[in-house]
């Protein structure tokens, strides 16, 4: 047929005169169709013939036609690439990827088989492209980021939720838009940039090698060690699932390769123009000749590379493309010499990045192209015709390390661990906690209910513990439980108060240390039972001047505390120096005394002589002058009668305590927060008269909580009995090394929920039997910041712990802060004014202004006053003042 053809081009005429003789003499059908069937190449010619004489004749215009339209399709393809390119750029984010502890090694496969679903129909790819994903490995003098560039078209979340799931543990941070892998110059700097391309040097149907006895990406990462503060490295992966034409060009090129054929262009244009000459590779062992194959080697080479084909074309393909860059930011008026050695430095280590991809030579290998302009193409990311790479051959070049060895790699310090079913959203039955960092993301709250088991929550400061408590004490104020908040550091006060509703401001009752205005007053000699209130203030002082107290300080306070609260009126602690320095107050207090052990004491006390009773009470009385010359403390503790009811607190009210350490000096703050907790705890155990339906929801918040945890009772009674009266008390502070054996072991077995911060080697390995096996003392202890390990109870039942991460406060109000100071004044001008008419508005956080009743007088004559209790109102004291007030 070939010659037919060449005798129809050199005489035309002829030839097709010739073909319809034929046909008339043999009778065969007539028509094109008839001339096809007999002479198919005659039956084409005679239809090319007017078109190759139009041609003669027109080919000027046609030919600047078809310029003309080539050049519009080269425009208009160009441009529709620029359009793609760009949807993909808008909103673009950068993932940065945080390796685990320990590196799954299939996790490169995993992830890039779950982001084949990226892949868009054919229709869609047609009209808008499909999206690609660059993972770049960027070096500089810090260490090695491993981050993944993900298209503003890719939903937000799809490939940071398939890194966790292929690799457990690690985790991800999200920047958006998405900054340029080298760093550009700044106004007074120049950058020179030296980089290339990598592509495959044989047939994209023969693999690279996948399987190595270590990790390949060792070489890549240790090729840029020792880079200086203005030097930078970038390898940049590029990746795009493909199927359809472009699957089926690369198995055309298979094909070809199992032939002996070219695999490139200018091949396959010389095998036109050389028809005659054909490449064979010998198959079955024969040669091209015919002659037995005698080299066995070459044969298992051969079958061994169609089988690589075979496995390679087997799975889904990704189109990929590998750039690289060195640069390094120079003075802008840097000489000759500077630049010259730069461009060395920067030449030697491009080098060295291409060559690391060395390793994966096998049937195929990576050779090396020149880019201009490597600094803009890296920023652009863009991605037009690339090498066909299967998953595994992907996942080889782009992954996490797997040698834990690796110097400089960003890795997580903790695994992330999604939360169990079950666990509360925020709601007003649901206290806020934070959000899951692991699978997907979302808030986590602590369910009121559950909250009565308490929490506690440690961690080192900056970690995140004021973030958790400011949220739900806000939450809780948001949804009317009452609310005690002891803060010795004053920060979580104020930023409470910059955050509140306006209309929690009438509930509030705030003592603030640094405050020019009065305090509330809360005094701990008035109201409540006597046995109980005395126990709580000697306790206080015990424990917290414990290495300055003996048993006869003990005594002498007790004795004191209880003479006082046997007098007509209001006793403070400002009463105490005079009781016991002061002759003629001492007479006048203690001649109403009854009690036969008190008089014995106050007996005795009378019989010692001046210097004796000095020695008596001097480590009681530098104690108490040291505590009540502090302004702030002699108006809120011993300032007279008690303007806060710490049970409409209970039942509804706001109460922050504000004490800075810096302002009122450790042992104070202590004193100040103890007596809050003390009238606290009273208040919590008066509930033991309201029926348990009734019983209010509130919350009492200590931070620093060993500090002020002084009463006489042991801490996991407190905690079992506050569950029963619906007080969830969260409990804070920085390290267990803090708590004493008792409160540490209190604390552990009977505040059930836990929340920890980042935790000492020490302290993660005692914690981690809260959390093990999930996460491990190695997990608590690499904990970042506001990222926190959490074991709730559910349901009364303690759930599997997981991690998550705090949220940050809401928004300050701008004179939000000012506004409830005055209202919390206001309320208590008003509650002050009240008193002194003898009545007391009702408010939440206020106490009645209503007067001791008086009972008749004893037999000795004298009269004292039932003191009203602050549950139950008012009711006559018996005669022993130690038992009821």
């Amino acid at each position: 047929m070939r010659a037919w053809i060449l005798a129809a081009l050199v005489h035309p005429a002829s030839y097709i005169d010739g073909v319809s003789r034929g046909a008339a003499s043999t009778g065969a059908p007539g028509g094109w169709l008839g001339d096809y069937l007999r002479d198919p190449a005659g039956a084409l010619l005679a239809l090319l013939t007017p078109v190759v004489h139009w041609l003669q004749i027109w080919w000027p215009t046609v030919t600047v036609f078809a310029v003309f339209a080539t050049l519009a399709v080269i425009a208009e393809r160009r441009a529709l690439a620029r359009r793609r390119h760009a949807a993909l750029v808008a909103d673009a984010r950068q993932v940065t990827v945080l390796a685990p502890p320990v590196v799954d090694p299939a996790g490169g496969a995993a992830l890039w088989s779950n982001l084949v679903g990226l892949l868009r129909p054919g229709w869609r790819r047609w009209w808008s492209g499909q999206p690609h994903v660059a993972c770049e490995y960027v070096f500089s003098e810090a260490g090695v980021a491993i981050r993944l560039w993900v298209p503003g078209v890719i939903p937000p979340g799809l490939v940071e939720r398939a890194v966790e799931a292929a690799w457990p543990g690690a985790h991800t941070r999200v920047a958006s838009p998405a900054e340029p892998p080298l760093p550009p110059p700044s106004e007074d700097q120049r950058r020179l940039v030296i980089g290339g391309e990598l592509r495959l040097a044989r047939s994209e149907a023969l693999p690279i090698r996948t399987e190595f006895d270590a990790d390949p990406i060792r070489a890549l990462i240790g090729a840029p060690v020792g880079l200086g503060r203005h030097e930078y490295a970038c390898v940049q992966i590029l990746a795009r699932p493909v199927t359809g034409h472009r699957v089926a060009r690369a198995r055309r090129s298979a094909r070809r390769v199992h032939a002996g054929a070219s695999t490139r262009p200018v091949g396959r244009l010389l095998d036109l123009v050389t028809p005659g000459m054909k490449t064979s590779r010998p198959s079955g062992g024969r040669t091209a000749s015919g002659a037995l194959h005698t080299d066995p080697q070459t044969s298992l080479e051969y079958a061994a590379q169609n089988r690589a084909i075979v496995a390679k074309q087997r799975g889904s393909q990704y189109e990929t493309l590998i750039r690289y860059a060195v640069a390094t930011l120079l003075p802008a008026d840097a000489g000759d010499a500077q630049l010259r050695t730069a461009r060395d430095v920067a030449r030697g280590r491009a080098h060295a990045l291409a060559a690391s991809f060395a390793s994966y030579t096998e049937h195929n290998h990576y050779t090396r192209r020149r880019l201009r302009h490597p600094g803009l193409v890296l920023t652009d990311r863009r991605l037009g015709k690339g090498d066909l790479l299967s998953v595994n051959e992907l996942a080889s070049i782009a992954h996490l390390p797997v040698d834990e060895a690796i110097p400089g790699v960003q890795r997580a310090g903790a695994r992330a661990i999604a939360p169990p079913p079950g666990i509360a959203t925020p709601g007003p039955l649901a206290k806020p906690l934070g959000v899951s960092d692991a699978g997907h993301q979302r808030p986590v709250a602590l369910r009121v209910q559950d909250a009565r088991h308490h929490l506690h929550v440690i961690g080192a400061t900056g970690s995140g513990k004021s973030t958790l408590l400011g949220n739900m004490i806000l939450a809780d104020a948001e949804a009317g439980r009452g609310i005690v908040l002891i803060d010795p550091k004053g920060d979580l006060v104020t930023d409470v108060l910059s955050r509140l509703p306006r209309s929690a401001g009438d509930r509030v009752v705030l003592f603030d240390a640094d405050s020019k205005s009065r305090p509330p007053c809360l005094n701990p000699l008035d109201g409540g039972e006597t046995d109980l209130t005395v126990d709580n203030l000697v306790s206080v002082f015990r424990r917290v001047y414990s290495a300055f107290w003996g048993p006869r300080t003990d005594d002498v306070m007790r004795a004191a505390c209880l003479t006082l609260r046997a007098q007509e009126g209001v006793a403070t602690l400002a009463d105490l120096p005079k009781l016991l320095a002061e002759p003629a107050f001492r007479s006048r207090v203690t001649a109403g005394v009854t009690d036969p052990v008190l008089r014995g004491f106050w007996s005795w006390y009378e019989e010692l002589t001046d210097s004796s009773r000095s020695q008596v009470i001097s480590p009681l009385m530098n104690k108490l002058r040291a505590f009540l010359l502090r302004p702030f403390v002699r108006d809120a503790i011993a300032g007279g009668h008690s303007t806060v009811d710490m049970t409409s607190v209970l039942d509804g009210g706001i109460c922050l305590v504000r004490i800075p350490k810096g302002s009122l000096g450790e042992e104070t703050t202590r004193l100040v927060g103890s007596l809050v907790v003390a009238r606290t705890w009273q208040a919590t155990t008066g509930r033991a008269r309201t029926p348990q339906r009734q019983r209010k929801d509130a919350s009492l918040a200590i931070d620093e909580c060993h500090n002020f945890l002084n009463l006489p009772y042991p801490i996991e009674d407190m905690l079992a009995e506050a569950r029963g009266f619906r007080v969830a008390m969260t409990l804070a502070h920085q390290h267990l090394g803090q708590l004493p054996r008792e409160l540490r072991e209190g604390m552990s077995t009977n505040a059930r929920s836990k929340v920890f911060f980042n935790a000492s080697p020490e302290d993660a390995r005692e914690l981690s039997r809260h959390t093990a096996p999930r996460l491990s003392d190695h997990d608590l202890a690499h904990l970042g910041v506001y990222h926190a390990a959490v074991r709730l109870v559910l349901g009364g039942e303690e759930a599997q712990p997981f991690t998550m991460l705090t949220q940050p406060l809401p928004r300050a109000i701008p004179g939000r802060a000012r506004e409830i100071r005055g209202l919390a004044r206001h309320a208590l001008q008003a509650t002050q004014r009240a008193r002194a008419a003898g009545t007391a508005p009702r408010q939440p956080g206020t106490q009645s202004a209503t007067r001791p009743t008086q009972r008749p007088a004893t037999p000795s004559g004298n009269t004292r006053p039932a003191s009203r209790d602050s549950h139950t109102g008012s009711r006559p004291r018996s005669t022993d003042p130690r038992r009821h007030p």
